[in-house]
């Protein structure tokens, strides 16, 4: 009796959400919906759905583990628009979003066109309770931009030239994944701290903006590889993670050279988000954010509607089997 009134009433929630229980206070997963249709332009009734199921399914994730959802409507950002600024949002919310919840510790950002697909994944023990086996700071272990790590300039200290930093968990404050173009601001962790808040204001610099936003293609993405690559104390606080631990792709994204392993979905190892980047590009959002849901809410049933759903079947087949009976019959 007690368990199940652990579960009926809102004392799990409170379990979770306790920073010293289930720890669920310390996480807030970022989510940027443009619930107005956007400000360069107006959404239609495929876009509407898109949101409505990506948004729906963050709701059932934060309530399941007691963490805290930020939508964030970027319809009421206009002051990106006049600038040509309005992907560089990232940053800024962040920031704002550090300032909202003052207790809490991690920042989740996820792309609206993402979607979790094992709900049953909490954030703590599929990543952060084994941060540095989850991590990796040692860009060479995948490069895709081939960028020279570590550096080895006389005048930097120790740590700077190490491949991986202090080695010290506690140091890492960015977990960022990389895809085959290189960083992957579609689903990323900031963490509090001083270092963070240095970065977000040289990350958000108006003079770097100005003089390279006609060279940055994938904006705020490409002005973090900048600083990655030029300042040497962005490195010691960087931790990568594989991609399909947090950003799985479906096949058609990154796909020139076919599906990679390290990139793209697979269902039978249960990855925990799928991100359908670039899917406006060519391909059908809707149509893969539809397809995703159902797989993930087939993969996620209960035992009873496993049962259910197996009579019914086998219920088809035999209907099938007797259908195509009698019309070699007739």
């Amino acid at each position: 009796m007690a368990f199940i009134l652990f579960y009926v009433t809102p004392m799990h929630r409170l379990y979770r959400r306790n920073s010293f229980l289930g720890g669920g206070s310390k996480f807030v997963i970022v989510l940027a919906a443009n619930q107005g249709g956007g400000v360069m332009e107006w959404k239609g009734p495929r876009e509407w759905a898109i949101e409505r199921d990506s948004v729906k399914n963050k709701k059932k994730y934060v309530a399941k583990w007691g963490y805290d959802l930020e939508i964030v409507d970027m319809s009421t950002k206009k002051r990106y628009a006049h600038e040509w600024r309005e992907s560089w949002e990232k940053v800024d919310t962040m920031r704002n979003c550090m300032r909202k919840y003052p207790e809490a510790e991690w920042f989740w950002w996820l792309d609206l066109n993402t979607f979790i697909m094992e709900p049953s994944y909490s954030l703590q023990r599929h990543i952060f309770n084994q941060l540095p086996k989850n991590t990796y700071r040692d860009i060479n272990e995948y490069n895709p931009l081939n960028i020279s790590h570590p550096l080895t300039e006389a005048y930097l200290d120790p740590i700077s030239r190490s491949a991986t930093g202090d080695n010290n968990p506690k140091s890492i404050d960015l977990v960022v994944p990389q895809d085959c173009g290189g960083f992957n601001l579609g689903s990323f962790f900031l963490r509090r701290s001083a270092w963070t808040d240095r970065l977000l204001d040289i990350w958000w610099d108006p003079v770097a903006y100005e003089q390279k936003h006609m060279e940055w293609e994938h904006k705020e993405q490409d002005a973090l590889e900048h600083l990655y690559l030029t300042q040497p104390w962005i490195r010691t606080h960087t931790a990568f993670i594989p991609q399909r631990k947090i950003n799985s792709f479906p096949t058609g994204a990154c796909g020139e050279n076919g599906e990679d392993p390290r990139i793209h979905y697979k269902e039978q190892d249960r990855d925990f988000v799928v991100n359908m980047a670039g899917c406006e590009w060519g391909r059908d959002c809707w149509g893969e954010m539809y397809n995703f849901r159902e797989l993930s809410n087939k993969l996620n049933r209960t035992p009873w509607e496993k049962f259910k759903d197996g009579i019914g079947d086998r219920w088809k087949a035999m209907t099938q089997r007797k259908k195509e009976g009698e019309e070699k019959q007739g």
